[in-house]
């Protein structure tokens, strides 16, 4: 059997690779080494009758080849119901951001120049006049995402070793095990906690501000929620607290929610949370993502007053964490979407929470009468529930409809895996040991790419 294994060079020189030929040298041929050392080690294991003929060696060869050359960031179907999946790129751009890409990217922009002067200028002040009208900040400043801004802010006003206060409730650990409070440290500012885990009272602020603290921080629970025996204090008393001592509140709000954007969650009094209502209530700075309820690109929004916000944007930091040109492109065409439609139903994040639920189930059912018919597979309509993800709504599930599938022959998880390596692949989850496909965070095109898959 050994003796029946092939010259690399006649892997190499097969006519099956056909337009794959003209993959590297290298590349081909470490494929076909590996295809045929893996067949040796079969071999000698015991584990195979006989050699696989020439041209299934091929095809394992060049499908090795093709992973190997091709791109590794692709396309996914994102089946899982998360609509802002971390692992899957958080929010899916609008197409005005991937026009802007396209048209103005491929070739020269004025970043970092005024075309009425010719002299260069700041590449964030493009940005304001937009975020100005949006949500009626002075000035924004951008960073390559929020713990960024967030390291630049503290690093710019409280980098000398002033002291910040912040609730023992707010010290949130984010997503890669990095955690807020070593972020903020790491800028140089003094940690001042005050309060306890659940309970957070008006009168430990003051005492932080009457000990001499002159900045407040308060910080959005991200990715948990707390119940029970809890308090905390709202942005407006934070804000009228800081307004009388004459001291600096910045709210990093994290999610970014806009006044009329859907899904916004409720503060501690039970009014909706926004960019909007922190700047009224007092906020010289809030701080945001641009990937997360914004439904745009990665980035970390700084808006708030000019003066705090100069000092932000001067500050040597800002050179390390600045973003470049994809990221404002795409970053300027999502707030104008927003401009042009406050419901959000230019971005597909936005529409996807807002979604029927009636619409939902039809589009469950139409997917499911598809999957029916493929040979060997049962589909089974079923409500589920969705949720936002990406750290911005803890707690908050969303009804929706999904189709639930079993392939004869195979696990739910071997099933899963089968999908994820499909030529389009679709990340789905598992309940009642059978794949879910949930229809809420399906793009347009992405059903078909399901009963392909599903066919393959």
């Amino acid at each position: 059997m050994l003796r029946g294994l092939p010259a690399i060079d006649k892997l190499l020189d097969h006519p099956d690779w056909g337009d794959d030929a003209h993959l590297p040298h290298s590349v081909r041929r470490e494929a076909s080494r590996a295809v045929v050392d893996a067949v040796r080690t079969a071999v000698l294991s015991g584990s195979l009758s006989e050699v696989p003929p020439l041209d299934e060696l091929v095809r394992r060869a060049r499908t090795s080849a093709q992973r190997t050359a091709g791109p590794k960031l692709v396309r996914v179907v994102n089946a899982t119901g998360v609509i802002l999946h971390t692992n899957l790129g958080r929010a899916p751009l609008a197409a005005g951001a991937l026009d802007a890409i396209r048209t103005i990217a491929g070739g020269y922009t004025n970043l970092e120049m005024d075309l009425w002067s010719g002299k260069r200028d700041s590449r964030h002040g493009r940005l304001t006049d937009t975020f100005s009208r949006v949500i009626g900040c002075e000035e924004v400043v951008v960073a390559n995402n929020c713990a960024a801004a967030v390291f630049l802010a503290l690093s710019a006003l409280a980098g000398g070793g002033a002291q910040v206060v912040v609730s023992r409730g707010e010290l949130v650990e984010i997503g890669g095990s990095f955690r807020m409070p070593a972020i903020m440290e790491a800028s140089g500012a003094k940690l001042h906690e005050v309060g306890a885990t659940n309970r957070t009272h008006l009168r430990d602020y003051e005492a932080a501000l009457d000990a001499g603290a002159r900045i407040v921080m308060k910080v959005h629970r991200s990715n948990f929620a707390q119940v029970g025996f809890t308090k905390e204090v709202s942005i407006e008393e934070l804000g009228a607290l800081c307004s009388e001592r004459g001291a600096l509140l910045l709210h990093d709000l994290g999610m970014g929610v806009l006044d009329k954007a859907p899904g916004s969650t409720r503060g501690a009094d039970g009014a909706s949370e926004s960019v909007r209502r922190s700047l009224d209530a007092g906020a010289q700075a809030v701080l945001f993502s641009g990937d997360k309820m914004l439904g745009g690109p990665q980035a970390g929004i700084i808006a708030g007053s000019s003066d705090v916000l100069t000092k932000i944007r001067k500050h040597p930091v800002m050179r390390l964490v600045r973003p470049g040109k994809l990221c404002l492109l795409a970053l300027e065409a999502t707030m104008r979407a927003w401009e042009m439609d406050p419901t959000g139903a230019l971005l597909p994040a936005a529409r996807m929470l807002s979604r029927d639920e009636d619409a939902l189930r039809a589009d469950a059912e139409s997917l499911g009468a598809r999957l029916a018919r493929l040979h060997g597979v049962t589909a089974e309509v079923v409500p589920t529930a969705s949720t936002p993800g990406g750290g911005s709504l803890p707690g908050m599930t969303l009804p929706s409809w999904g189709v639930a599938v079993t392939v004869e022959g195979l696990s739910a998880t071997s099933t899963a895996a089968a999908l994820r390596e499909a030529e389009a692949p679709i990340v789905a989850r598992i309940e009642d040991d059978r794949v879910l496909i949930d229809v809420r965070t399906l793009l347009a095109g992405d059903a078909d790419a399901v009963v392909q898959a599903l066919s393959a």
